[in-house]
């Protein structure tokens, strides 16, 4: 179980709200990359969602979708994404902080401090920590890769109901052995990375 002493350290020194930001899909060869952000109050949340909370790849797809429908009702979530041109126009790193400043946004409230997954902090006007494998030390933080996670796997499972021969609602635009016969059997799609060498290979062939 992950404990709040980072959050209720923040808090006590005055920084109200504190929110947690990550992203998911960042490493996918198509699809865009979304990033949840969540603010917390460990004094409402149910104790099962308090216990629960975890970096979201650890957790069951099951599980991660139970405590998804938890944070909407208990906590202040937003999401945001960047598209695959954005993506392949700004660079994936550029993307992912554009989508981070997006979910920030969507919370609808300005935070006293953002803590942020990783070791870069977009350039935005909040006080922020990076902290590396957040997700794994942070509640507020796995809390939003749990809400990016979920957001994002919706995300692909519409887009493969146009475009089922890529089996995004298993892999989420991995490059799995069924994404890669896809491909090879299909070709590209307006939803894969160019800028992705994989993708950009089978573009040059």
């Amino acid at each position: 179980m992950l404990n709040f002493n980072s959050e209720n350290n923040l808090i006590e020194k005055g920084f109200v709200p504190v929110a947690g930001v990550d992203e998911a899909g960042r490493g996918t060869w198509a699809g865009p990359v979304v990033a949840g952000a969540v603010s917390l109050d460990v004094k409402t949340i149910p104790k099962r969602l308090r216990l629960g909370l975890d970096d979201s790849k650890k957790l069951a797809s099951k599980k991660r979708k139970e405590l998804y429908q938890l944070l909407l009702d208990y906590a202040r979530v937003g999401v945001g994404l960047s598209s695959v041109n954005e993506i392949d126009k700004l660079n994936i790193l550029q993307a992912t902080m554009l989508a981070m400043k997006r979910a920030v946004v969507d919370l609808g409230l300005k935070p006293g401090m953002v803590l942020v997954d990783g070791n870069h902090i977009p350039n935005w006007i909040y006080p922020s920590q990076a902290i590396i494998k957040g997700d794994r030390q942070s509640p507020s933080i796995a809390a939003a890769s749990i809400v990016a996670k979920v957001s994002r796997d919706k995300v692909m499972a519409d887009l493969a109901l146009d475009y089922p021969q890529y089996g995004w609602e298993r892999n989420a635009g991995y490059g799995t052995k069924a994404h890669r016969q896809g491909l090879a059997e299909f070709g590209i799609c307006e939803h894969h990375r160019r800028s992705f060498k994989p993708i950009k290979n089978i573009i040059a062939v």
